[in-house]
């Protein structure tokens, strides 16, 4: 059963299990797909659901779905990308909220404006990188971003948010706290800069320039090498459902990590510039003995100890239930509580 209005359809008891990377089975009690700004005004005017609960979809590979969906499920499906402007300084370019963020950096690298290839890969959709200020190989969105559009879903009208007004954090920003299921983003403009420099300071990077000889490689250079290190340690979500990374990797005190290091020397940490140290999750986890083990059908990767899978008709509760498992031997044995990266609705 359906309800049209105007350019923008309202679909009842949707199957999500394809829309989330996870594939995780769960149902919307109702889900409307939006294709621009005019169609999320449609949905705030809407006589039922308009001032109903929302809750945003963009690709689905941040979410961890333990049972069927209440809130109107906007799914966002904004398309687009272009160049805006070419400025002395740096490339500004835009691309739709429903646009797949690795063909997106790709695009770029295209249009022959680098600076995103480190985040080449990451899973989801260019809506939802400023959401989780994605990151990965030493670069963060937060900085590459310009602005971004939205609406909100109270009064319909359109926004611009700045980055201040993002509040970005590690893994952060405010659409995981005010605004959260309260402004639909359709629009996001970075700023690339020029002239290029890579960003290179990752050790598996440092590697690959060892392996490889290249001590200054080119933009297309360093993507090839960032999709080549994912390929090999992440599984693909359409070959064995997963959501990236599970945990965010903890940010300790140095005496924190000199306590630690007293009693593992071998842990991976990252010191950062205000004196904290990052330690890898990853490592802590398979410290503890999870890499490969399951909790039902929801596994730790083989590979890669970060990262949760479903192995085959996993429900969203047994990937809780395992994440919890290992949250808490982390912490028996650290002292530290991991933080998933997720949303778990």
């Amino acid at each position: 059963m359906s309800y049209p209005v105007a350019a923008v359809r309202f679909e009842s008891r949707v199957p999500l299990r394809e829309l989330n990377s996870f594939g995780l089975p769960a149902v919307a009690r109702t889900l409307v797909r939006v294709a621009g700004e005019a169609d999320v005004r449609r949905v705030v005017d809407h006589p039922e659901h308009g001032r109903a609960e929302k809750f945003i979809l963009g690709g689905g590979s941040n979410v961890v779905l333990t049972h069927d969906v209440p809130a109107v499920v906007v799914k966002v499906e904004v398309m687009g990308r272009r160049i805006v402007a070419e400025e002395a300084d740096a490339w500004i370019v835009e691309a739709g909220a429903g646009e797949n963020w690795h063909d997106f950096v790709a695009w770029t690298l295209d249009q022959g404006c680098p600076g995103l290839e480190n985040l080449a890969l990451i899973p989801g959709t260019v809506g939802a990188a400023p959401v989780q200020n994605i990151g990965a190989y030493g670069l963060e969105l937060k900085d590459r971003f310009d602005s971004l559009v939205g609406v909100d879903l109270v009064t319909g009208r359109t926004v611009t948010l700045d980055a201040p007004m993002c509040r970005f954090g590690y893994r952060d920003s405010v659409f995981k706290h005010e605004l959260a299921g309260k402004t639909v983003i359709t629009r996001v403009r970075l700023r690339l800069p020029r002239p290029w420099q890579p960003v290179l300071g990752y050790l598996e990077l440092e590697r690959k320039a060892t392996e490889t000889g290249i001590a200054r490689p080119d933009a297309r250079t360093v993507f090839d090498w960032i999709c080549a290190i994912r390929r090999q340690k992440l599984p693909d979500p359409k070959s064995i459902g997963n959501a990236g990374s599970f945990f965010k990797n903890p940010v300790v005190s140095a005496e924190q990590c000199r306590d630690i290091i007293g009693r593992d020397p071998e842990i991976v940490h990252y010191p950062l510039p205000d004196g904290s140290v990052k330690l890898a999750a990853g490592w802590l986890i398979d410290a503890c003995g999870w890499k490969g083990k399951s909790v039902g059908r929801a596994g730790v990767y083989e590979k890669q100890a970060l990262v949760l899978v479903n192995r085959g008709g996993a429900s969203g509760a047994e990937v809780v239930t395992l994440a919890r498992a290992i949250q808490e031997s982390v912490y028996g044995r650290f002292g530290i509580r991991l933080e998933p990266e997720p949303v778990i609705l």
